[in-house]
């Protein structure tokens, strides 16, 4: 019963991350808007059964996208969004057919301001030896040297301002060369 339950509330919830992304592209494209948007989009906690769950957050986050770029409009090509995930997943299935926490994830970087085609990584591989405890991918990078590149290129903000931004981040330098 919770499982069907839940599932009720993932299918009456997808609409509602498309929704949102639409309603932010529609005040972010106005010249009068805000020059910033923050959104969350939930799901992703897929200790069980993630195969068949994880078909709904995708598609919000997918159908959100879209929504966002169309209600931007031609603010679109000035616009750089960043996706990411507060936690990582492990890289092998658990018993109950989903993952557990895990360290390293993936984060998008997109936008018609974005320099994209490119996966800016250094892939650590899945082999014997290469995952962290044995368990997690490795991490190869600081999502706060994205953001802060972003963020820095973007709107023009100095290192102190990032540094103020995402404390205790002095050490974690900016990725170069995100925008177009």
């Amino acid at each position: 019963a919770a499982k069907a339950l839940m599932g009720q509330e993932e299918d009456r919830n997808r609409f509602a991350f498309p929704a949102l992304a639409k309603a932010a592209g529609l005040m972010l494209a106005a010249p009068d808007g805000p020059r910033v948007a923050a959104m969350e989009l939930g799901g992703w906690d897929t200790h069980t059964a993630q195969a068949s769950r994880i078909a709904g957050p995708l598609k919000a986050l997918d159908d959100g996208m879209v929504a966002l770029k169309t209600a931007l409009g031609p603010a679109w090509k000035r616009t750089v969004v960043l996706t990411m995930t507060e936690f990582g997943r492990t890289v092998r299935m658990n018993g109950t057919g989903g993952t557990d926490h895990g360290t390293a994830s993936v984060a998008f970087l997109m936008g018609g301001s974005v320099k994209g085609g490119r996966v800016l990584a250094n892939w650590p591989g899945l082999g014997p030896g290469k995952l962290l405890e044995d368990r997690d991918l490795l991490p190869t990078a600081d999502l706060r040297g994205l953001a802060k590149g972003a963020l820095g290129d973007h709107l023009g903000l100095r290192q102190t301002a990032l540094e103020k931004i995402f404390p205790g981040s002095s050490g974690v330098e900016s990725m170069k060369n995100l925008l177009a």
